[in-house]
């Protein structure tokens, strides 16, 4: 195709709106064009890149067995109140009624769909295990839209879904996943790396995410270099250096008429006393390994 043939065009000057790079770029470049706050037409040119990056992901799944199937937007309330996590979710689920006065939902996550098929189509333990997974549009009112295609409200993602029978079995795709993800982030040229992040309301005991360092980005994650330590900062954990064991002493009386304040009698203290250490230093907080604060 030639460029003069091409549906849109391009524009000297970035929108006011675009306050990103990576949201100029893909304006200018005649790639997207905003529709509404977190809602963009995709235009050839964008959507010539995502079918191939589409066409990555299937290629992924498909490798580790997954089977891909096709999940309508539109849900019927009845399945995400029977999980009771249509009472659970704000405003960010869309709701609203059909004609018939149906409560409805539009997908912002399909575990509900797939419960309901596994139950129609599973009769035996001896079907499973499986993986199906789908690449959809989904909707989530994102109350603070930004950066172009970074955070918006209609999007295309790839959720899969894997059935076991067991914990065993959840592992083995789960680690078959954790490196599929790697694999894919590799063919499409990004150097990510995995976190521990918050479940969020998808549940479960454990959840990763990958990470894109950049300076726009509004994630913090706490990295250790030396044990391999790697987490968002909403579910970090640290560990206190223990005190060091000591011998009990005996109860004294000290006499310190001008300190009235903790840190000047725990001076005082000291130069009176300049014995074994006390536990005073044990009531800060402190972390055994040093943690690099890094902000996206």
């Amino acid at each position: 195709m030639k460029l003069s043939q091409l549906f849109g065009q391009t524009l000297r000057d970035a929108p006011a709106e675009a306050d990103v790079v990576s949201h100029q770029l893909l304006m200018r470049a005649g790639f997207i064009r905003p529709l509404g706050a977190g809602i963009f037409s995709y235009l050839h040119l964008a959507k010539r890149s995502m079918m191939k990056i589409e066409a990555i992901l299937r290629d992924e799944m498909d490798q580790i067995g997954g089977q891909e199937i096709s999940m309508p937007v539109i849900q019927p309330a009845d399945l995400w109140k029977e999980t009771g996590r249509w009472y659970q979710i704000g405003a960010e689920m869309g709701r609203f009624s059909d004609r018939n006065e149906r409560d409805m939902v539009l997908a912002m996550t399909h575990e509900e769909v797939v419960a309901d098929l596994v139950r129609r189509e599973v009769q035996s333990y001896k079907h499973l295990p499986r993986l199906i997974y789908h690449i959809q549009t989904k909707f989530r009112d994102e109350p603070r839209p930004r950066a172009g295609l970074i955070r918006v409200r209609e999007f295309t993602m790839k959720d899969s879904y894997s059935l076991d029978t067991d914990w065993d079995g959840l592992d083995k795709q789960y680690r078959l996943h954790f490196q599929a993800y790697f694999n894919i982030y590799h063919r499409c040229g990004l150097p990510v790396i995995a976190v521990k992040s918050d479940t969020g309301m998808m549940g479960g005991k454990l959840a990763h995410e990958y990470m894109y360092l950049n300076p726009i980005g509004e994630n913090t994650l706490i990295l250790c270099n030396h044990c391999g330590y790697s987490a968002n900062r909403q579910v970090a954990r640290f560990q206190k250096t223990p005190a060091a064991p000591e011998e009990p002493q005996a109860l004294q009386k000290v006499h310190t008429p001008t300190a009235n304040r903790l840190k000047t009698w725990r001076t005082s203290l000291a130069c009176q006393n300049p014995g074994p250490p006390r536990r005073f230093s044990s009531w800060l907080p402190f972390l055994k390994t040093p943690k690099v604060l890094i902000d996206l």
